[in-house]
């Protein structure tokens, strides 16, 4: 069974970073897809960002670009979102979520959420 665990969410002001991990376990991970998503109150889930376990490739939100970046530490299976120049329109809760398939369309697990909110 495969388990995803989001950390490193919190309160930030504007202008501010955060770093937000995603532990995965209870599967190999080395053709697996890993993205992450953000729901603020109200509105639909949004894609973030992604990446290929297998050969590091990224993809980016247009929200995201420039200052969002996903990477992945194969040694300790987790992936990372680096939040940079947060704004008030990045508060939402991030979700982690894993492809075994190394598809970044769609994705088989998710993880339980992590909250950030950037005060303006």
């Amino acid at each position: 069974q495969v388990q995803l665990v989001e950390s490193g969410g919190g309160l930030v002001q504007a202008g501010g970073s955060l770093r937000l991990s995603c532990a995965a376990s209870g599967g190999i991970f080395s053709n697996y897809a890993a993205g992450w998503f953000r729901q603020a109150p109200g509105k639909r889930r949004e894609f973030v960002a992604a990446i290929r376990w297998s050969d590091g490739t990224t993809y980016y939100a247009d929200s995201a670009k420039g200052r969002f970046t996903i990477s992945r530490d194969n040694a300790k299976n987790t992936v990372y979102l680096q939040m940079n120049s947060l704004r008030s329109e990045d508060t939402a809760v991030y979700f982690c979520a894993a492809d075994p398939l190394g598809r970044v369309s769609q994705y088989d697990y998710w993880g339980q959420g992590t909250q950030v909110t950037v005060s303006s």
